[in-house]
């Protein structure tokens, strides 16, 4: 009985995440419903004591990067830097490579730190234009966008600033550049079957006779032809955040250690704070800062237009993509005290292999939860101390640890009730009957590349 209380809770989450409800308001409601079902008594201590405590704690730690994230990305679009990264790289690669230059445009603003959703809204009016110009069909588009900024930049290349690579920091005291090797390899691997698949899909439409096709909604507006700011300008920012996070993490990590004492004139007592804990946090939020500041510099004539605006609706998403997350954290915490949850530790322990028992926790409440970071939050606020258990017994770095669970986050996430699935679809006019085989297609590639990464560490001991 304890077992299906704990499963119903995530398949309730499941079901009101699809259908579009608030995961903040029905994640307390589910980890409730399970605590009332197994101790009505212990409802109130739980939730003040358990989930309100992890919800905020995830806050405190994780807030900043959203929002500097929000912020930049926000600043990215509105100065018109976007749209200049979208139109050099589409001119250097010609009509003949469409779908590579979309999804190399998607993997440039992620892995420079622009959020996910932002990217979504910044290149869809090229690849609309593109493929109707080449006669491309329209439906391949989410495939397309979710492959460049749903996939590899997003978890696999060492030093991404996106926050699925920056959570398990804090659990295995490792940098956003945890195992270079395996995820550069890993990100190869998705890029190239990806794109492989999606060029066969093109060829399989062209030989079907179908074209762009009629009747879309959500056409965007033909693009107007103006004045842009020279790529190697809209590239510095982004190039910026990426060094910079390199910079800070070996400057903190040099000049604070492990550990600092916090003591000021007020203070009763000192304060202690775990550095190595933070020093990915840290360095991604300072090099997010410089690159805000720079893209205020360089651009500042046409951020200024809407700076107001644009700054209010960066902060409302980063509000709710981060208390989405943390809710998902806090409801996480509470199933893993429940009993029935012993039952699915101890089903997932059975599988003797650490990576791979860690690759399928993750992925799988990922793809229960429909949220890369939210997955991976449950299944490491639950799961770390196994994990690193069972990797220290067999002599695995923590690296790999690190970049095992980023990658698997970001597997099965992507099923129909994800947020940026609804969102893609939604943007682009597309329903999931039209477009989601191309999605899922992604998410296949993106899973199986997790494996192929703990494969490859086995076969040659690359980190």
């Amino acid at each position: 009985m304890s077992f299906v209380v704990a499963l119903g809770a995530l398949i309730f989450l499941m079901i009101v995440a699809y259908r579009g409800f608030s995961v903040i308001l029905f994640a307390p409601v589910a980890a409730m419903g399970a605590v009332l079902l197994t101790d009505p008594a212990a409802v109130p201590a739980a939730f003040s004591g358990v989930f309100m405590e992890r919800m905020v704690g995830f806050i405190r730690d994780y807030f900043p990067v959203f929002l500097l994230g929000a912020v930049f990305g926000k600043l990215i679009e509105m100065s018109g830097f976007s749209k200049s990264i979208v139109s050099a790289v589409t001119s250097l690669l010609g009509p003949r490579f469409t779908i590579v230059s979309i999804v190399l445009v998607g993997a440039i603003l992620t892995y420079g730190g622009v959020s996910l959703f932002v990217v979504v809204f910044a290149i869809y009016p090229f690849a609309a234009e593109m493929f109707r110009q080449h006669d491309i069909p329209k439906r391949l588009i989410p495939g397309t966008i979710a492959l460049g900024a749903f996939s590899f930049t997003m978890d696999s290349l060492p030093g991404t600033p996106q926050i699925q690579n920056i959570i398990p920091t804090t659990y295995f005291k490792t940098t956003a550049f945890a195992a270079p090797a395996l995820g550069t390899l890993g990100g190869i691997f998705i890029f190239v079957v990806g794109v492989a698949y999606l060029e066969w899909r093109r060829y399989a439409a062209l030989k079907a006779g179908e074209g762009y096709g009629d009747g879309h909604i959500n056409e965007p507006a033909p693009l107007a032809h103006e004045k842009l700011a020279p790529a190697w300008l809209a590239m510095l920012p982004l190039v910026l955040v990426f060094g910079l996070n390199k910079l800070f993490t070996t400057l903190i990590a040099d000049n604070y250690g492990k550990v600092y004492e916090l003591k000021l004139a007020a203070m009763a007592k000192p304060v202690t704070v775990a550095v190595d804990k933070l020093t990915a946090v840290w360095s991604v939020e300072a090099a997010l800062i410089v690159g805000i500041l720079s893209v205020v510099a360089l651009g500042w004539t046409q951020v200024r237009k809407n700076f107001a605006e644009g700054g209010k609706t960066a902060v409302s998403g980063a509000l709710l993509a981060s208390m989405n997350t943390a809710s998902e954290y806090g409801f996480g915490a509470v199933i893993a005290t429940l009993p029935g949850f012993i039952v699915i530790r101890e089903a997932l322990a059975s599988i003797p292999n650490p990576l791979v028992n860690e690759a399928v926790t993750v992925t799988s409440l990922a793809g229960i939860t429909g949220s890369a970071s939210g997955g991976m939050s449950i299944a490491l606020a639950a799961m770390a101390d196994q994990f690193i258990a069972a990797a220290n017994a067999a002599g695995i770095p923590m690296e790999v640890l690190h970049r095992v669970a980023s990658m698997a986050s970001g597997g099965m996430d992507t099923l129909p009730h994800n947020g940026a699935v609804i969102t893609l679809l939604a943007v682009t006019g597309l329903t999931h009957r039209q477009s989601y085989k191309d999605i899922f297609a992604v998410t296949i590639i993106k899973t199986t590349a997790v494996f192929v990464v703990i494969g490859i560490y086995y076969a040659t001991g690359l980190v």
